[in-house]
């Protein structure tokens, strides 16, 4: 069998024992290009026949200049991230699209091994934002202002997606209808006759902070999706109280219920109803309102934003706002796809939608 000088038959002998040329019999392992079906057919058998598994894909990377990975920044440590469940929706999304594709995936955390800095610093960012081989860097969860991780590829020259952020120039973009779908929440309690409405927030920005959320702090807001479920609160009402949390975690959202229901106003002054910016944080808020002894919804009702399959929070069933995760995923994946094969960088907006569980009901009479 005539091999190579490294013992690998070559893509030169599968063509000769197929009887077509070289360039046929590369088409043929690529799936692209002007070749049938009965071609494609036959130099896959000869292949078959002299053991050869296909062109080297190292060399394939190097003819064309592209590495076949892509980088995906999600802006949190991978062990946090993984903790939540809207993030590995969305990346079982992104992955299946990109994989169809032969592509692969280097999740990136996009911060600096070293930990958060303060909110008022520019934080260091990963050594892979600044030297790993990618052909795209999807930003998941958007850009900051001045944002570290954005600056260090568009200085390498790397291509972006963006998710959930806001428009970088000569990038694609996919987001959520997230300030409708928090108001549409609102005003669900709002019907109910709720008139003491509390919030519990996404991270603002840079860095870690939990505490109450003043004016001064309102207008600091950096993160697009807490700017825009922000927004989409006040467009219906001035929350009495409203509590930014470091991040999308159970205890969290626990930690910032039990400040708001049990500590910070008095009982005749307690907020009858919570809205959380996520499920976790809103199944947080449920958790700390059964440790005060209050009921839900009876005594409280509570909302949350993602539509998660929360079982663990039996008999409850949150009320939430249901967004579209693995859609969302997929369709960062098709606008990577997109950029890869030269088209125009688009908008792409999905739709959200209010599910009403068993978490939220009529204000109580006090």
């Amino acid at each position: 069998m005539a091999r190579s000088a490294t013992g690998r038959p070559t893509l030169a002998r599968v063509a000769e024992h197929a009887g077509v040329s070289v360039s046929t019999a590369s088409l043929a392992f690529s799936g692209a290009g002007p070749i049938t079906p009965e071609t494609r057919e036959r130099v896959l058998t000869a292949a078959a026949a002299l053991g050869y598994s296909g062109p080297n894909p190292l060399g394939r990377q190097l003819r064309s200049g592209r590495s076949g990975i892509v980088g995906v920044v999600i802006g949190d440590k991978p062990g946090r991230a993984f903790r939540d469940p809207v993030s590995v929706q969305v990346l079982d999304g992104l992955m299946q699209v990109l994989g169809e594709r032969g592509l692969g995936v280097l999740l990136v955390p996009g911060i600096s091994p070293a930990g958060p800095t303060p909110s008022d610093e520019v934080a260091p960012v990963d050594p892979l934002v600044e030297s790993a081989a990618m052909d795209v860097a999807i930003l998941v969860w958007g850009v900051l202002s001045d944002d570290p991780n954005l600056l260090a590829l568009q200085r390498r020259g790397v291509r972006i997606v963006v998710g959930e952020g806001r428009e970088v120039p000569d990038a694609p973009l996919v987001r959520i209808e997230d300030r409708s779908g928090a108001a549409e929440a609102i005003r669900h309690l709002v019907d109910l006759g709720h008139t003491r409405i509390a919030e519990i927030t996404l991270p603002f920005g840079r860095g870690e902070r939990s505490g109450p959320v003043d004016a001064e702090r309102l207008a600091c807001a950096d993160r697009t999706p807490t700017h825009n479920r922000l927004a989409g609160v006040r467009d219906v009402v001035e929350p009495v109280i409203s509590w930014e949390t470091p991040a999308s975690l159970v205890e969290h959202g626990r930690d910032a219920a039990i400040e708001i229901l049990g500590q910070w106003v008095p009982a005749s002054q307690r907020p009858t109803a919570i809205f959380a910016h996520s499920d976790l944080l809103a199944a947080g808020a449920v958790i700390a309102a059964r440790e005060l002894g209050l009921r839900v919804p009876q005594d409280v009702s509570i909302a949350g934003f993602d539509g998660l399959d929360l079982p663990w929070l039996s008999p409850d069933v949150l009320t939430s706002v249901h967004q579209p995760l693995r859609e969302k995923g997929a369709a960062l994946g098709a606008a990577v796809i997109g950029l890869l094969a030269g088209d125009e960088p688009q908008v792409r907006t999905l739709p959200v939608r209010l599910v009403q569980g068993t978490t939220t009901g009529p204000a109580p009479h006090q």
